[in-house]
């Protein structure tokens, strides 16, 4: 992978730059970087002196000197972001926009690192705020009565057109594109009923306003014809205001992505080829680049040991929470920590090939293939569109050629009527409303929902994947027990161990000499200490050597250690790890450390399997520490040593049988399988990662709160179905007597005014409904 100089890189090298020659370095042409005039790596081309900052860079620049030569425009002026709908993965194009068959703003495909504020919801934002206090006054108004009547006079319609019109034409004009954008693409929507809706509440408004006399007298209050400003600015408001609080929301689902591409490490330190040292940016590392990661620093690339010997914690990636040694010839993954001694390493894959990189795209791929929400009200707008304006052109034309005098006022207002009445505030509110009570609800049980699709999802679930390490089990070391071998006393052998062991930096050394301080044993300072390259450690204690650790290190040391199998493997069965302690030569007892299960989780399981649920533990841990909690717990099927795209792969084949599978999990490991899934449930006690890849989050990281999630997400749905069929129910009445079927009968129209009342009422009924989800026992 060869790379293109950025002036950032440049200016960080000229910042590293101690030497007053720093104004004087020349750039290497293949990768960028800033190389001193008396760098040994050179080479002539075409009467011009090449200078390099490594062999590496000069070889390649010899191979193919017209590549590195040549202007790469395509490189150094890359396109822009590539942007989808969340609704509609299909649709993609360059830069921000929005779906021409919903009319959903468009998101990033693959979000950046440094991602800014969508510009969207910044212009949602400003016209809201701009805009709320002219609705606030036009309303105020409206719904006044007489009250303002001494004060405005004959001018009251002219005040609320002032108010109104900014709030409609400005704040609303993104509505209007949109919907007039369906009408073109032929795919109505929500868009077409709000565009529509309040087109006609502002023009029928306006007609009243300016030309008063068209309107015949049994459509005049109080001498004047009645306006409708504050319906249309009403329902930009409320819908501004949805927007703002939706794209808000969906910003987050980046958020996962952008968390992983933090992890890694902005720079590396290379070793030249004359042992010196120095720190280049992430990009200029190069496949066969010796690196040096010191304690406490991330490892900057996929590769290998050459020399060096330290615990790495992998549980970033690999959900293991014991940090594993590393020595010689190990494998190193970028992005993980190095603990405690330093290591040198050989760079092997980079930038897009890296683990980290392919987790990355993981779960990117996820959220875009998971199948697309369809709410119930989307499913009929269309329908819902043409048949409201088939509808209020029949009772324009009707009433104007078959209708009483003045015809074509009564047509005209009558078809008003009917799109105000058909104003979809009801349709709008039905979904949102129930989700925003049900996510409220949840939230005060420890549930947090992402969106609608996972409430209206998880009632549908027959499969629960759980990850074992932080969701099952605490996710960090605790002490497990201690065995003494003849002759010998518990308390001694886990004194003696601790004392040995107060010279490791391991996090399983701590736990052990935690556990003595706690049981109050007099610890000595080891008089010498050695780590032994991930087998163990040894030492000498009170003038004994000592050694502690697996078996390969007891038969390095010549002890003889099977009379202490069988309680080691009883402990292994345990789920814990095990290690030897050797006094001067002889087995002396063994301790052993675990990750404990959480006291919630046995009951947490038994409720899932009561609701129908298959349980499957997938893990990254060993075949038999996996088996030996699955036994524990009663979970059948279990698997071990999974890798992130093996959890990913496990829940598509099961998705692919048919089944509706949650996953739950806590660890960046996690991630891809979490977004893969038709419900993703994290562990508020686990990473960031993991709870952005996720739709739903447990804060207090208990399984019990996924079937309080189930119930909850069960009476949400049945509140969104009420509240759709009372939205379509009150439509299908409304509008024909809009239209005015009852007046050949009673004599009875319905003007504009009763209709923006019902529409009123009817959103008004959907809130309420909604509220009743407050009162459900989860």
């Amino acid at each position: 992978m060869e790379h293109v100089h950025h002036p950032v890189h440049e200016d960080h090298h000229h910042d590293m730059e101690s030497s007053p020659q720093a104004a004087e370095t020349e750039k290497d042409p293949v990768c960028g970087m800033a190389v001193k005039p008396d760098s040994p790596h050179r080479t002539v081309h075409d009467g011009r002196t090449f200078r390099f900052c490594s062999a590496k860079c000069l070889a390649k620049f010899q191979a193919e000197p017209q590549r590195y030569l040549a202007p790469a425009p395509a490189e150094t002026a890359p396109p822009g972001a590539e942007y989808t709908c969340p609704m509609h993965p299909e649709v993609r194009q360059i830069g921000p926009g929005t779906c021409p068959k919903c009319g959903m703003a468009l998101e990033p495909v693959l979000p950046e690192l440094e991602g800014g504020e969508n510009p969207e919801l910044a212009d949602f934002r400003r016209r809201f705020r701009w805009t709320l206090p002219l609705t606030v006054l036009v309303t105020l108004i409206a719904m006044s009565g007489g009250l303002f009547d001494p004060l405005l006079g004959a001018a009251r319609p002219w005040v609320e057109l002032a108010l109104g019109t900014p709030v409609v034409l400005w704040a609303g004009w993104p509505f209007f594109v949109r919907g007039a954008q369906s009408v073109q693409n032929r795919s109505p929507n929500m868009w077409t009923l709000i565009g529509l809706g309040t087109g006609a509440a502002w023009l029928y408004s306006v007609t009243a306003t300016v030309l008063p006399g068209l309107f015949p007298p049994s459509f005049r209050i109080d001498g004047h014809v009645a306006v409708y400003f504050e319906a249309a600015a009403v329902i930009i408001s409320l819908t501004l205001l949805g927007q703002v609080l939706e794209l808000k929301a969906r910003s987050e689902t980046g958020a996962a992505i952008r968390a992983l591409l933090g992890l890694a490490p902005k720079t590396a330190r290379r070793i030249r080829e004359d042992d010196s040292e120095e720190d280049i940016p992430l990009t200029h590392v190069h496949p066969g680049d010796r690196l040096r990661v010191r304690p406490g620093e991330k490892v900057p690339v996929d590769g290998v040991v050459l020399a060096g010997d330290s615990a790495v914690d992998e549980s970033m990636l690999t959900g293991e929470p014991m940090p594993v040694s590393k020595t010689a010839g190990d494998r190193l993954i970028g992005a993980t920590l190095n603990t405690s001694g330093a290591l040198v390493m050989r760079a092997e894959k980079i930038g897009a090939q890296t683990v980290l990189a392919q987790i990355v795209q993981m779960v990117a791929l996820a959220q875009r293939s998971r199948a697309p929400m369809q709410r119930m009200a989307d499913v009929v707008a269309g329908y819902f569109v043409v048949g409201v304006v088939a509808v209020a052109l029949l009772t324009f034309f009707g009433w104007g050629l078959f209708g009483p005098q003045p015809s074509w006022a009564y047509g005209l207002i009558n078809a008003v009527a009917v799109l105000i009445i058909a104003c979809p505030c009801a349709l709008g509110l039905a979904t949102p409303m129930s989700v925003m009570v049900a996510t409220g609800k949840a939230a005060t049980h420890g549930v947090l929902f992402r969106d609608a699709a996972a409430i209206e999802n998880l009632r549908k679930v027959d499969t629960l994947i759980v990850d074992k390490t932080g969701t099952l089990t605490e996710g960090k070391p605790a002490f497990h027990g201690v065995v003494a071998a003849a002759g010998n006393s518990e308390a001694e052998v886990l004194r003696v161990a601790a004392s040995l062991d107060q010279g490791a930096e391991h996090p399983l050394a701590e736990t052990i000499v935690a556990e003595a301080r706690q049981r109050e044993l007099r610890l000595e300072a080891p008089e010498k200490f050695e780590s032994a390259s991930g087998i163990g450690v040894r030492g000498v204690v009170a003038g004994l050597t000592v050694a502690l650790g697996n078996t390969a290190l007891m038969e390095d040391e010549g002890v003889d250690w099977h009379a202490l199998e069988p309680q080691a493997e009883a402990l292994r069965l345990e789920g814990a790890s095990v290690m030897f302690l050797a006094v001067a030569g002889r087995a002396a007892g063994l301790v052993a450390v675990s990750d404990p299960v959480k006291h919630s989780t046995p009951e947490a399981l038994e409720a899932l399997r009561a609701g129908g649920l298959a349980i499957i533990m997938a893990t990254g841990d060993g075949h038999t520490t996996a088996r030996a909690v699955g036994r524990r717990l009663g979970i059948d099927e279990v698997h071990g040593e999974v890798k992130p795209q093996d959890k990913n792969d496990l829940v598509a084949r099961l998705q692919a049988e048919g089944r509706v599978v949650a996953m739950a999990g806590d660890g960046i490991n996690d991630a891809p399988a979490l977004a893969r899934a038709d419900v993703g449930i994290a562990m508020g006690t686990g990473t960031d990662v993991a709870m952005t890849s996720a739709q739903v989050t447990l804060v207090k990281g208990d399984l019990r709160g996924i079937a309080a999630a189930r119930r909850l997400s069960e009476a949400a749905v049945r509140n969104m179905r009420q509240n759709l069929m009372f939205a379509f129910l009150y439509n299908a009445l409304g509008v024909p007597i809009a239209a005015g079927v009852l007046y050949p009968f009673f004599g009875l129209l319905l003007s504009p005014l009763i209709a923006a009342l019902a529409m009123s009422f009817s959103s008004a009924s959907v809130v309420a409904n909604a509220l009743r989800l407050r009162r459900t026992v989860i």
